[in-house]
């Protein structure tokens, strides 16, 4: 069985093509770049993703050296994600449905990245630590449902540093987030800023307007650098996440770490993840650039996971939502 896998609800637009083995044939996308200083809105990225994503399926038809014969089923992503950019893709996958007579699988996104890096990694049980521009979640696996233990209450860590990026009027190619990773390496001083954990939950809206007018007040009297404030962002916002994710540990009995979504590339975050994990005993898995961010293999190893197990979305159900639960899927797939 192979499944071709569609996903675009975000800047990126991506086809990945998987086979029943876990082997990911093919996997190329298109990312929606924007000027720096400005964020990317749903109409604009829709249209980006009309104009690349139909090129991007015969390319991964090309590279995976398959043809639509081959393919068992489509699987595009359900939600969460921008409006807009879903229901691109969703026609894109019905259309496809339709044409090659094969099934459609919907596929919840969060669900799509804890699986990609379960898959890669080989990570049996972890707890994840989901980190993305739209998603913040600490999130273990119980009776067929990945339970979310923590996460924001407000804004995901990845659109925080995106916000800040756009005050810094640091260049969105590739993200904004990798520009201030790189920019944190140079800076020297460490400013204090609001944390804020409220058990398991976690708060970034206060900590980005404290840093965004201290942006303005210090870069102006010299008494900061932009190094020095991405710097004391990142340490502040991943002692965060590092916090709760052990919590989560420790509650599960859980021996391993899993890190994913976009801002899992943040090598910064992996590193001081690694010191907690490594004092526990436990092990850290994470994942590079190729599976972290946004893809469509992501989508077409659960929805292959989940047609062999008899799941598959009727045309008329094939919808799109931008609010989709992780803990919402049934993982029929996993003891």
């Amino acid at each position: 069985m192979i499944a071709l896998g569609i996903e675009g609800s975000a800047n990126k637009v991506g086809v990945g093509i998987v086979r029943e083995d876990g082997t990911i044939l093919a996997n190329p996308r298109h990312t929606y770049i924007t000027p720096p200083g400005h964020g990317f809105l749903p109409k604009q990225t829709a249209l980006h993703h009309q104009e690349h994503l139909v090129a991007l399926v015969q390319a991964a038809l090309k590279e995976a050296g398959v043809t639509p014969a081959d393919i068992s089923c489509i699987a595009y992503t359900k939600g969460p994600g921008m409006g807009g950019p879903l229901v691109t893709c969703a026609v894109v996958a019905r259309m496809l449905s339709q044409l090659w007579r094969v099934p459609l699988v919907a596929v919840n996104h969060c669900v799509g990245h804890i699986e990609m890096g379960r898959a890669v990694t080989g990570a049996r049980d972890p707890v994840v630590l989901y980190v993305s521009g739209g998603n913040t979640q600490v999130i273990a696996y119980a009776e067929r449902r990945y339970r979310i233990f923590g996460e924001t209450i407000d804004m995901a860590v990845g659109n925080c540093l995106d916000r800040f990026a756009r005050v810094l009027h640091l260049s969105n190619d590739p993200s904004p987030g990798y520009n201030i990773e790189q920019l944190a390496k140079q800076g020297m001083r460490y400013i204090e800023l609001p944390y804020v954990v409220k058990g398991m939950d976690v708060s970034f809206s206060g900590i980005l307007s404290f840093v965004e007018e201290a942006a303005g007040r210090m870069l102006a009297d010299g008494s900061a650098t932009p190094a020095d404030l991405c710097f004391s962002l990142q340490e502040t916002l991943f002692a965060m996440l590092v916090e709760i994710t052990e919590r989560a540990m420790a509650h599960c009995g859980a021996p391993d770490v899993l890190i994913v979504g976009g801002v899992g590339c943040n090598m910064r975050l992996q590193e001081m993840m690694g010191v907690m994990v490594s004092e526990r005993g436990a092990r850290l898995y994470a994942i590079d650039e190729r599976y972290c961010i946004d893809n469509g293999a992501m989508i077409a190893w659960p929805g292959l996971l989940a047609l062999k197990h008899g799941q598959a979305t009727p045309l008329s159900e094939s919808t799109c939502t931008q609010r989709f639960r992780t803990d919402d899927v049934l993982v029929t797939w996993r003891d």
